[in-house]
């Protein structure tokens, strides 16, 4: 008996230390988590979500999909850009990007919110970078706790849902490279746009793998004649060549692959043979009908940082052309360091162009002298704002905001208009909006060269965006018992660089928060790589090295 008592005890003694030990090492976790989070430390380069890639049609023979490893290697793409006459082996193209930025307030999102209007989806943009501020209420738990990412996955939700209704233009031209010579594809007449709609709408997963076309080089000042991608192009061939059992390859127009025009694509016939091109060779591939059934856009990346939030998404079709992605946070809060207010950035090339996207919220407050604070702010972001930290290729790579070809920063900048709060009213209910913008902080500072030097933002031509009465087309202060509080143009989208064209920029009506969302849609140029250049180049280097 004392023999199974003194086991008894040690059993005892031994589960004791085990939860005592599991207890210290939670505690040290939980402690871990917190102080990251407090001072904005990331455990590595990737942290950041995005859409899983399992389900994703391989053109490239690649099973997974990385965004910061897609296409060409770091050091391909160092090699190729070091060559001379780099410029001469690419071509223009134009992307359309949407860019919304929108504080809710910390307000959940009902399950039915339309947000049509600030995606402006009867536009479909190619790549959509939204920002959300104060997507949880900024309370202390927030602020110092870990971090809540469920209302991210509910907005994610919403977005989804609105992309996925999105019905895209343009089925002549889906495809963003080369062919494998200038001269293999002819145009055909006898299409019909009605087919095309009709295999379109199944929806956009493999789209762009049937048809190919080179674009036009342009000038950078000609913004207006470049095409945008997966644009509508007259003279795009829609023909393919398929890999018969016989071995022999037919060129066959739409109308012949896919037959008459079903009310619904007949899913054996769609089951059957697609491109793929590889150095100038077709495969064929196998489909099923799930490949068809695919979203049109797909989230490569979001990132959270308390109640700072950036999620983008991209055409299904350009992902594999998505490379270099890299993601950075700056607070700039609390003790200087506190993500409650902040900086959330993103890295990416786009083909071979490198494009960089902020959303940040910075510091409030009314008084005259409050946009001191917010200039500081955006210097810090600027100075501490740090991309591949672990890169081989820091040489080819861009590490800071400057680096970047193309830049877009939207936000809650929180700068404010310097009148009175009965002024401000009185030439709101004008429509003078140009007599407010004189008296804006964030555009005094921009011309005073203090703050955003070299920036440019488009014309406010609609009412300052803050603040409102939720749920009311009233702002703050129209009810006596509510307080008064001047109204601003706080939500704001800026860029810098050169190839980019601002196409409109407006705010939505969405009255879910105190704010009123705004988007700015641009049109921008990428440099895309010609595969059939950089083949005939090398040719004749090699050639001009035999002659020797």
């Amino acid at each position: 008996m004392a023999v199974v008592g003194s086991q008894s005890r040690r059993t005892e003694m031994n589960w004791a230390t085990i939860c005592c030990s599991a207890f210290s090492c939670l505690q040290l976790y939980w402690a871990r988590l917190v102080i990251r989070k407090w001072f904005n430390v990331s455990s590595f380069d990737s942290d950041y979500s995005a859409d899983t890639d399992d389900d994703r049609l391989s053109l490239s023979g690649s099973q997974d999909f990385d965004p910061r490893s897609s296409g060409a290697t770091n050091d391909d793409e160092g090699a190729i850009q070091k060559l001379s006459g780099f410029s001469i082996l690419t071509h223009k193209q134009s992307a359309r990007i949407c860019a919304g930025t929108w504080n809710v307030g910390g307000r959940v999102p009902p399950a039915d919110l339309d947000i049509d209007g600030w995606l402006d989806t009867l536009e479909p943009a190619d790549i959509y970078v939204l920002g959300l501020q104060e997507i949880v209420p900024l309370n202390a738990g927030n602020i110092f706790g870990i971090e809540d990412d469920q209302p991210a996955s509910e907005w994610e939700n919403i977005i989804r849902d609105a992309l996925n209704r999105v019905r895209l233009r343009n089925p002549k031209s889906l495809c963003h490279s080369d062919p494998p010579s200038p001269s293999m594809f002819k145009p055909y007449k006898e299409v019909s746009h009605n087919v095309q709609d009709m295999f379109l709408e199944t929806r956009h997963g493999v789209c762009d793998t049937f048809f190919s076309c080179e674009r036009p080089i342009v000038s950078e000042d000609s913004l207006t004649n470049i095409e945008v991608l997966d644009s509508t192009n007259d003279n795009a061939s829609p023909s393919m060549q398929i890999n018969s059992d016989s071995q022999r390859e037919e060129r066959l127009s739409y109308n012949e692959r896919v037959g008459l025009s079903w009310p619904e694509p007949p899913l054996k016939l769609l089951n059957q043979y697609v491109l793929e091109r590889r150095g100038g060779a077709f495969k064929s591939l196998n489909l099923s009908i799930m490949n068809l059934r695919k979203p049109a856009y797909v989230r490569i990346v979001s990132k959270q940082m308390v109640g700072v939030f950036l999620t983008v998404w991209v055409r299904r079709s350009l992902r594999k052309h998505i490379s270099n992605l890299s993601v950075s946070t700056v607070g700039v809060g609390i003790m200087g360091y506190i993500g409650n207010k902040g900086s959330v950035s993103v890295s990416m090339s786009i083909y071979q162009t490198p494009f960089c996207f902020l959303c940040s919220h910075l510091s409030s407050g009314e008084k005259d002298t409050d946009h001191q604070k917010r200039n500081d702010d955006v210097r810090e972001i600027h100075r501490r704002t740090l991309f591949h930290p672990h890169s081989s290729s820091a040489s080819v790579l861009p590490r800071s905001i400057r680096d970047h070809e193309r830049v877009i920063w939207l936000g809650d900048l929180n700068y404010r208009i310097n009148l009175s709060y009965e002024k401000t009213h009185e030439l709101i209910a004008r429509k003078e909006w140009q007599r407010l913008l004189e008296n804006d902080q964030l555009s005094n500072e921009m011309r005073k060269g203090n703050v955003f030097e070299g920036w440019s933002e488009g014309v406010l031509c609609f009412p300052p965006t803050y603040k409102y009465e939720i749920d009311s087309e009233n702002y703050i202060g129209d009810d006596p018992e509510s307080g008064k509080r001047r109204p601003a143009w706080c939500d704001r989208v800026i860029w810098k660089g050169k190839g980019m064209k601002l196409l409109s920029y407006r705010r939505n009506e969405i009255k879910l928060s105190d704010h009123r969302p705004v988007t700015a849609t641009f049109l921008a140029e990428v440099e895309v790589l010609s595969l059939w250049k950089l083949q005939r180049a090398l040719a004749i280097t090699y050639a001009e090295i035999q002659s020797q």
